[in-house]
C-alpha cells in the first residue's frame, strides 16, 4: 500500500526479522516433543516446508491477483498478491497458536525421554532444568565448540544450496544457451527434488546412524559434490536435469541437518538459541556470499571458477561434517 522506497526497505527488514522467529522456536518444540532417535525424521518433514512453501508461493500470489482483479475494485489487481498470502500467514499463526503446546509436562505428561525409553545419553539423564539468558548464551551455545562448527558448516552449506539454485537459470541460459522456459522446469525438479531428499536424511541419521547427524551430513555432502561436478560437465539435458535433481534432493538433507545438530547440542531449554545462531550464519554469510559473491566470481573469472568455488564449499561442509561424526544429542551437555 506504499510507494515510498524507504518504507518498503523497512517493511521488508521487518518481515525478514519476525519471518527469522519462525525457525528457533520451532526447533525449541521439536526437541521437547521428539526424543533423539526419532527427531531426525520429524524435523525432515517440518523441514520440507522450505519446499512446499516456496512451491505454494507462485499460485497463492496468482490467485490473489485473480481474486483482487474481480473483487476489490478501486484497488491494483496486483495488490491480492501480497493480501492474500498474508491472509493465509495470518491464518497458520492462529492454528498454530491454537494448536501447539510448549511441552509434553506443560499439559501433563512425562517427558519424552521417559515415555520412550529413548534417552539421549547413557546414565539417562535429562538436562530440563531452568536456564538463565546468560546461562544459554555463554555456557551452552558460545562455548559450545561443536555449535560453532556446525555454524560454519552452514555458510558453505547454504553457499552451497544458493548458488546451484540462484545461478541454475543463469548459468543454463548463458553458458549453456538452453532457453528460459526449459530451465526453469530443471529448477522446479531441484527444488522438488528436495522434498524426499530431507525426509531421507532424516530418516538416514535416525536408523543407519542412530541418533548421529555428522556421518549422514557428511555423505550427502560428498553426493552434492559429485553430482555439482557432472551439473558442471553436463551437455545434455537428461544430465542437466539429472544433476539438478540428485543436487536438490542431497542439498536440502543438510541444511536440515544442521538445523537439528544445533537442537541436538545442547540443553532443550537452549535449542532455540542454538538454532537461531547456526541459521544466522546460514542466511547471513552463506546466502549473501552465493548472491554477492558468486556473481563477482564468475563476472571476473568465468563459470569454471564459480563451479570451482562451490565443489571446494561442499567438500568443506562435508569435513566439518566428519568432525562431528561421534556426537549424538546431548552427550556433549554434560
Amino acid at each position: 500500500m506504499t510507494s515510498s522506497v524507504t518504507a518498503m526497505f523497512i517493511l521488508l527488514f521487518l518481515v525478514g526479522w519476525f519471518e527469522g522467529m519462525g525457525w528457533p522456536p520451532s526447533g525449541r518444540i521439536l526437541v521437547h516433543w521428539y526424543s533423539v532417535s526419532e527427531r531426525g525424521g520429524r524435523t525432515a518433514v517440518w523441514n520440507v516446508a522450505h519446499n512446499v512453501g516456496g512451491a505454494l508461493m507462485a499460485p497463492l500470489a496468482s490467485g490473489g491477483i485473480a481474486f483482487a482483479a474481480v473483487y476489490m475494485s478501486g484497488m491494483a489487481s496486483y495488490h491480492g498478491a501480497f493480501i492474500i498470502p498474508a491472509i493465509a500467514g495470518i491464518v497458520v499463526a492462529l492454528v498454530a497458536f491454537w494448536l501447539i503446546r510448549d511441552t509434553p509436562e506443560s499439559v501433563g505428561l512425562p517427558p519424552i525421554e521417559e515415555y520412550r525409553n529413548d534417552y539421549p545419553n547413557e546414565d539417562h539423564k535429562l538436562y530440563e532444568t531452568e536456564l538463565s539468558t546468560k546461562q544459554i548464551l555463554f555456557k551452552y551455545v558460545l562455548n559450545n565448540k561443536w555449535v560453532w562448527v556446525i555454524a560454519v558448516a552452514n555458510i558453505f552449506v547454504y553457499f552451497v544450496r544458493y548458488g546451484v539454485e540462484n545461478w541454475a537459470p543463469a548459468y543454463l541460459t548463458e553458458a549453456r544457451h538452453i532457453s528460459l522456459g526449459a530451465s526453469s522446469w530443471s529448477y522446479f525438479l531441484y527444488e522438488i527434488a528436495g522434498i524426499p531428499g530431507t525426509i531421507f536424511a532424516g530418516w538416514v541419521s535416525d536408523k543407519i546412524f542412530k541418533g548421529r547427524r555428522g556421518p549422514a551430513g557428511f555423505v550427502f555432502m560428498l553426493g552434492v559434490t559429485a553430482f555439482t561436478i557432472v551439473y558442471w560437465q553436463a551437455t545434455s539435458m537428461f544430465w542437466i536435469n539429472l544433476s539438478l535433481v540428485m543436487i536438490g534432493f542431497l542439498i536440502y538433507g543438510p541444511v536440515m541437518l544442521i538445523g537439528l545438530q544445533a537442537l541436538d547440542l545442547v540443553p532443550k531449554k537452549a535449542a532455540g538459541t542454538a538454532a537461531g545462531l547456526t541459521g544466522l550464519f546460514g542466511y547471513l554469510f552463506g546466502s549473501v556470499m552465493a548472491n554477492a559473491f558468486m556473481g563477482m566470481i564468475v563476472d571476473h573469472f568465468g563459470w569454471a571458477t564459480g563451479f570451482l568455488t562451490i565443489v571446494f564449499a561442499a567438500l568443506f561442509a562435508a569435513v566439518l561434517f566428519a568432525t562431528t561424526w561421534k556426537v549424538r544429542g546431548q552427550q556433549v551437555t554434560k
